[in-house]
């Protein structure tokens, strides 16, 4: 998962609460004002006197050519190392990425920080932003820490709806209300999940409750920030998810409550060109699928042929991790 530290040195007070409400990581602080960040909120503090250690615990290392890059590799096995480029550019951490160092990436402004976490498709993990502008920097932290990759989707065909028995099902209850058209990846398979829709959507008996993904069964996979997929069982309050739109577009949420009760159950299956694909939902006209145009359309009304959005991948998963291995899941 993503992380930002900002570098507010010299001392800025505006700076450190911009970081804070922004949502940052940790603030990288001169000596001796690590109490007064305490003081205006929980974030880790990065300095001499920091909850990490400036010097022993985490590095600067100033890059200035490719002869430098086996020496930061092997720094970074026991440090955390910040690269300092002379003129900032992307081949350093390019060839960094590719040789598998960990490296905390500083940026200076909102552009070059998107792009150190595209390289490579791949990307830094840790970035330390250098904006000295409260302004600036809330725009920058708002784009950062919202918006992550986008997931490629695409339609696939519903081939058999059946009805099943009673079953554990978990309502996921987030800290962001969706608007139509969003929703989360769920599915049998962590390779192929479809876009379960939210329940914004106004029903004369239930009110809509635009921050609830009625997801599936507690067995079922769903996607959660880093590229990484969870059983629904497993999270809890305070967890990451992905909230994912139609066209594809993924923004981190927080799960503020999760729901498990009994309920009727129904299987559906669907295909595309290259695979079929499975979930298991209750079965109430309140749980909705994706159309391709971002409509929901609920399992009440869903029959064969219909067209429903659906992520896959061709890489299998181990504890929720994607490997290049070859897994059958049925």
């Amino acid at each position: 998962m993503r992380k930002i530290w900002v570098k507010v040195d010299p001392w800025d007070k505006e700076l450190v609460i911009t970081a804070l409400e922004g949502g940052a990581d940790g603030v990288l602080i001169p000596q001796g004002h690590a109490q007064e960040v305490r003081q205006l909120g929980r974030i880790l503090t990065i300095a001499k006197d920091g909850d990490i250690k400036l010097g022993e615990e985490v590095i600067f290392f100033a890059i200035s050519s490719g002869s430098d890059e086996d020496e930061i590799i092997k720094l970074s096995k026991s440090k955390q190392v910040i690269l300092e480029c002379s003129d900032w550019t992307i081949i350093p951490l390019e060839n960094l990425i590719a040789k598998g160092a960990n490296v905390i990436a500083q940026v200076q402004t909102l552009e070059d920080a998107q792009t150190a976490f595209g390289i490579l498709e791949k990307g830094v993990d840790h970035i330390l932003l250098c904006i000295n502008n409260p302004v600036s920097l809330k725009k920058a932290l708002l784009q950062l820490k919202s918006k992550t990759d986008m997931i490629p989707l695409v339609a696939a065909e519903i081939t058999e709806i059946k009805p099943l028995g009673m079953g554990d099902r978990v309502c996921v209850d987030t800290c962001t209300e969706m608007k139509i058209g969003e929703g989360m990846l769920v599915g049998n398979s962590s390779s192929a999940l479809f876009l379960i829709h939210s329940e914004s959507i106004s029903n004369p008996y239930v009110a809509p409750r635009p921050f609830r993904v009625n997801a599936g069964p507690v067995h079922a996979y769903t996607r959660v920030p880093g590229g990484k997929t969870r059983y629904l069982s497993e999270l809890s309050a305070g967890d990451p998810v992905l909230i994912i739109d139609y066209k594809g577009n993924s923004t981190a949420a927080i799960v503020g409550r999760l729901k498990v009760e009994k309920r009727p159950l129904i299987l559906v299956k669907a295909k595309t060109d290259t695979q079929e694909i499975t979930a298991i939902l209750q079965n109430a006209e309140t749980i909705r699928l994706t159309a391709p145009d971002g409509k929901p359309i609920s399992v009440a009304s869903l029959k064969t042929g219909d067209q429903v959005l659906v992520a896959l991948e061709s890489s299998g998963r181990h504890f929720g991790i994607k490997i290049d291995e070859t897994i059958t899941e049925k």
